[in-house]
């Protein structure tokens, strides 16, 4: 028992994959030593943040069960990363199927811009009500 800590056992009916605590001493006290398994995720993006400001603002009882759970920052990253998939999927579907090219984007880059500008609002409002507010 080195450190100033000291191993205990706990046992708990029907809980077979706990069979020991360790313990701190605070002064006179002894306090389990728990640690939570959690897993980093990078930052949000912008519809990680979009999804969360959603699920808090219109769906309280889904929102804190996921993050009472320890799901939610798995979920936010998960709808992130597929909404930014399908942002590019749907954009350069979209740019093809209207025949917006790096043609004319070297001949007339103004149109091209204005075209590209209308195809992302396009994609972006699909993806808000696929995987945002759904």
């Amino acid at each position: 028992m080195s450190g100033g800590q000291i191993c205990g056992k706990l046992k708990v009916k029907g809980v077979n994959h706990m069979s020991e605590l360790r313990y701190v001493r605070c002064g006179d006290y002894l306090i389990p030593d728990l640690t939570l398994n959690v897993k980093v995720y990078p930052p949000l993006g912008k519809y990680g943040r979009m999804r969360e400001k959603y699920l808090r603002e219109h769906r309280h009882l889904l929102y804190s069960t996921m993050l009472l759970g320890g799901r939610l920052d798995e979920h936010l990253h998960e709808i992130d990363v597929a909404a930014r998939k399908r942002m590019d999927q749907l954009m350069r579907q979209m740019a093809e199927t209207a025949g917006i090219t790096e043609e004319l984007k070297a001949c007339d880059p103004m149109r091209w811009v204005g075209e590209m500008n209308a195809i992302k609002m396009q994609a972006e409002e699909m993806i808000l009500e696929e995987l945002i507010y759904n």
